[in-house]
């Protein structure tokens, strides 16, 4: 009978040892660093913040120009190309040389490359540069994209850029020349990951933002409603006035993890960054998205709102800026 009471007693203590052992389960949880933190202490040790993407340790900018006709055979003999444009129009002209790949592959496509840098081609340069942003976070710090993409190669296939560029933003309610406003200070994203290794949650990070693919968004939509989106302009200070902004866009720049900058982000909001080219904010787009932001590339930047602001020259897209370099089928 002894045994048996034992026996009833220790049936009963089963549902509550259980319930407490959970009980310190979800407080060790709790208590653990926090999956970004780890990542964000990662990055900074290891020469990854936002300067480092955009501008190699090494110093190699993450866009190269096409180069000069009497350069191209050493430009052709430099890099490993890769062009993520569709089969088809690689098929009707790319650069000698090259390689057709889905984007969605660049990552294992990448170590075919060997010891070559890496040079990402695409129509315009801004899914180039997404990708260029997320090879050199997973460990290719030399790749680049080619800036303009194929439409800067050649006229013959200029025409993403040429159908692209627009003044929406010209008479426009929200356009505007005042000061930038104050940033706000934000919380961390939220990142989920079982590893508490830094290496490997951003290479987890960045395999899952390659799967998702390139996003981003036109200057229009963001002109018709800017308050759905949490805006950062990526200008100088003296070109957020001189070219004018989208009513009240933030001017976060530089924008970097080692002094906490980034915390001017909004974590629960779409997050649109936009610069000269939409090829710089690709990098921050991919950059913030491995972060664990909802961010948005603004597609063409200045040039597809406002390509005939008489205030600027540099970086504006014009019918003469494609090459005729040669085209390979």
């Amino acid at each position: 009978m002894k045994k048996l009471s034992l026996y009833l007693i220790g049936l009963l203590l089963i549902p509550t040892l259980f319930l407490s052992s959970c009980d310190r389960g979800d407080d060790i949880t709790e208590n653990k660093t926090p999956a970004f933190t780890i990542m964000k202490d990662y990055m900074t040790t290891n020469n990854l913040d936002l300067p480092k993407i955009i501008s190699s340790p090494d110093g190699v900018k993450f866009v190269a120009g096409p180069p000069a006709d009497a350069d191209l055979n050493t430009f052709l003999a430099k890099y490993y190309i890769m062009d993520i444009r569709s089969a088809a129009d690689f098929a009707n002209g790319h650069i000698q040389g090259a390689t057709n790949v889905p984007f969605t592959n660049i990552l294992t496509e990448a170590t075919n490359a060997g010891s070559k840098p890496i040079l990402i081609v695409c129509y315009t340069g801004q899914t180039a540069c997404f990708g260029t942003a997320l090879l050199r976070l997973y460990g290719y710090s030399n790749s680049q994209a080619l800036k303009w993409g194929m439409s800067g190669w050649n006229s013959a296939t200029a025409g993403p850029w040429n159908n692209n560029i627009g003044n929406p933003a010209d008479g426009n309610t929200n356009w505007s020349y005042s000061t930038a406003p104050s940033n706000l200070v934000f919380s961390n994203p939220t990142i989920s990951s079982f590893s508490t290794d830094g290496s490997q949650i951003l290479k987890d990070r960045v395999e899952q933002v390659v799967a998702d693919g390139f996003k981003g968004v036109s200057g229009a939509d963001i002109l018709a409603s800017p308050s759905e989106y949490h805006i950062n302009n990526f200008f100088s200070a003296t070109d957020y006035q001189g070219f004018g902004h989208i009513a009240n866009a933030y001017r976060i720049n530089p924008l970097t993890l080692t002094d906490n900058i980034y915390l001017g982000l909004d974590p629960t909001a779409k997050v649109a960054t936009y610069c000269y080219t939409g090829q710089t904010s690709a990098v921050i787009t991919a950059y913030l998205r491995v972060l664990g932001y909802d961010a948005y590339s603004i597609k063409f930047g200045m040039n597809g709102l406002f390509n005939s602001n008489d205030a600027w020259v540099s970086n504006k897209w014009s019918s003469s800026v494609p090459k005729n370099l040669p085209l390979v089928n």
